[in-house]
């Protein structure tokens, strides 16, 4: 019953998901507003270009001044938060971030929704630019910020809708995946593993969370799926819609064949089964080989869809990439200061692989913060060992909050750095960020590539990082 004009209050609207949700409703003419603990890049600029007013930290207060019709609480929100529970005593009408998604912008639309363990975010993204190359102007709510756009969503003109379907739960009061509340009516699965220990007990667990969203696709739709994760394809036989699979198993139905750097793109040729057997090729910015599987999951997808191949590759080709995804955020000195999101051991180890093979010969430096649920969590300590593997030095920061985790559930930067020095790689802990600058700054030469990576600000790493290089007059 909410009416364009009338105001919708967001809860932790500073989320990447939220802040780009507050932009849609927006752009839809509702006032909107909303409160969180905390705002940081990129998401912080985003809002103030919205002009969608902030209200820091949670406060009764904030619900009564604004009044609104709608509260959308978003996952970050516990129950005993003081706003949340003013609106369940006083029956203020509420949903959660992808019901109301779902609701306001999913329903007429055809949901192309991109899903899996890794490349949720970068393909998404690029997905959006790919439909544009082929001349149409796609809806997209991305939980993230693609270069060439800007910002994280736009309502479009067309009918296709691209969304990142995350299986990270949705609300306190709803314990369920966000992707199921998405309607898809394409999916992308790039891959299944084990994460979100926070949430999920087990492997098998998320497995069923990909069954009931793959059961949403109608017959009509196509389920890309990755054929070289066994878990994708025991998903795949879940769906009623067609599964078409892509990846470097030969028996994809797209397969990956040669990725190769050269320029400033990563190429990659490719093969269609029941079509002659010529290769194939496309090109993107971004580099290495999981990138290319990213983007031959869209090729696949848009050719069933019966877009014209080479206005796609031609999409692909311009995209520019993400914000906080392999992002360059300055050069000082000759020496790169790399931005990326990446925390699972399996994004940490494939995003150096991809570094590694775009700038040679360089030293490349991993600065590690590990600040997610998960990476917080002893689940994964072993896994980090083999993760930096492609890196030459790699610095890690001690465990933020270690407190909010029992001890004998709780990651161990130290032992990580030990266990990396024992496989005789140069790794250093430190507290901080500020002690990372100081004890990394003095050791760096000219044609350094240094990649931070972190979920979260790092405590501003990045510019410090700069700053502090810029200050050197010996290198």
């Amino acid at each position: 019953m909410v009416k364009r004009g009338d105001t919708i209050y967001l809860m932790g609207i500073c989320g990447t998901g939220m802040a780009a949700l507050a932009g849609l409703l927006k752009e839809e003419g509702f006032f909107v507003t909303g409160s969180d603990s905390g705002c940081y890049p990129p998401m912080d600029a985003v809002l103030r270009d919205l002009d969608i007013k902030v209200l820091e930290g949670y406060h009764v207060q904030n619900i009564k001044r604004s009044d609104p019709r709608l509260v959308i609480i978003g996952n970050v929100i516990r129950r005993d938060n003081p706003e949340a529970q003013y609106v369940l005593k006083n029956n203020i009408p509420y949903m959660s971030f992808p019901e109301a998604l779902g609701e306001f912008f999913l329903s007429k639309r055809c949901p192309l929704v991109v899903t899996g363990t890794h490349g949720k975010t970068t393909t998404s993204s690029m997905l959006v630019s790919a439909l544009r190359g082929a001349g149409v102007d796609p809806g997209f709510m991305i939980g993230g910020v693609p270069i060439d756009e800007k910002r994280g969503f736009r309502p479009g003109t067309s009918p296709w809708f691209v969304v990142e379907g995350d299986e990270y739960d949705t609300s306190f009061f709803q314990k369920v995946s966000k992707f199921l509340f998405y309607r898809p009516f394409c999916g992308i699965i790039t891959s299944i593993e084990f994460d979100h220990a926070d949430i999920f007990k087990s492997l098998d667990e998320i497995k069923e969370s990909f069954e009931k969203f793959a059961m949403l696709i109608p017959k009509d739709g196509a389920l890309i799926c990755c054929r070289d994760w066994d878990d994708v394809m025991d998903i795949s036989k879940k769906t009623r819609a067609r599964v078409i699979t892509y990846g470097q198993h030969k028996d994809s139905d797209w397969c990956l064949k040669d990725v190769w750097t050269g320029d400033e793109y990563t190429h990659f040729s490719f093969l269609k089964k029941g079509q002659n057997k010529s290769r194939l090729e496309a090109k993107i910015k971004l580099p290495g080989k999981h990138n290319a599987l990213n983007a031959l999951s869209i090729i696949a997808l848009l050719d069933s869809l019966g877009f014209d191949l080479e206005l796609v590759k031609k999409g692909l080709s311009e995209f520019q990439g993400v914000k906080r995804r392999q992002e360059i955020r300055g050069i000082e000195r000759d020496i790169v200061v790399i931005d990326d999101f990446a925390h699972h051991p399996r994004a940490v180890k494939e995003t150096l692989r991809a570094l590694k093979e775009r700038y040679g010969k360089r030293r490349l430096i991993a600065v590690f913060e590990p600040r997610t649920n998960t990476s917080r969590r002893a689940v994964f300590q072993d896994y980090y060992t083999r993760a930096f593997d492609h890196a030459d030095m790699v610095v890690v920061r001690a465990v933020p909050d270690p407190e909010k985790f029992p001890k004998d559930n709780r990651f161990s930067s130290k032992r990580l750095v030990e266990d990396l020095i024992k496989r005789g790689i140069d790794a250093n802990f430190f507290e901080d960020a500020k002690g990372i600058i100081d004890g990394l700054v003095p050791e760096l030469k000219r044609g350094d590539v240094i990649v931070c990576l972190s979920n979260g600000p790092f405590e501003g790493i990045h510019e410090g990082l700069l700053s502090a290089i810029r200050e050197r007059d010996d290198l």
